[in-house]
């Protein structure tokens, strides 16, 4: 399992870090509990091996005018890998596409699209994504509400599951 390449210390940078990832690295050494110049190489050390990709404000969406949010199931007419690897490239350069998972079962892909308004989100879906090559079926559906947006991963559940495995 991953988790145990890591050490408890590791783990717990991640997680506080995850949680605020503007804290200085004096207030993260006081969180875990080591003093800052070993926490900053550890810290240097996660970003080195990629298990922090990187640092993000989280922006309020609709406070910036993106007033739509659409997930977008596409089926694509073949699954040959480099046309899978091509769609994705495609979805990489569409703006309003945010996000963008391959899928197991009936669908091939999800796409969660952010748009100003309605009409900016058709114009994408009528004059890019369904004219694309290789898509053979969209189905949308258009976000009313979000319950729950927590970035990253559930760290107790990681060590709930590492202390049982000690």
């Amino acid at each position: 399992m991953a988790g145990h390449r890591l050490d408890p210390i590791d783990r717990k940078i991640l997680a506080e870090l995850q949680a605020d990832g503007r804290m200085t690295n004096v207030e993260l050494a006081k969180r875990v509990g080591i003093s800052a110049p070993p926490c900053l190489r550890r810290v240097r050390a996660l970003e080195e091996q990629g298990f922090i990709k990187g640092y993000h404000a989280d922006v309020d969406a609709r406070e910036l005018g993106f007033e739509v949010q659409v997930f977008v199931m596409v089926g694509l007419q073949s699954q040959a890998e480099t046309d899978l690897r091509a769609f994705e490239e495609r979805c990489r350069e569409w703006p309003l596409v945010r996000e963008c998972h391959m899928l197991n079962g009936e669908v091939d892909f999800i796409l969660k699209c952010a748009a100003p308004d309605l009409s900016t989100f058709q114009s994408f879906l009528t004059g890019d994504l369904l004219t694309a090559l290789n898509v053979a079926s969209v189905k949308t559906s258009l976000v009313i509400r979000g319950a729950k947006d927590e970035p990253g991963v559930p760290f107790e559940v990681l060590e709930e599951r590492l202390s049982r495995s000690a």
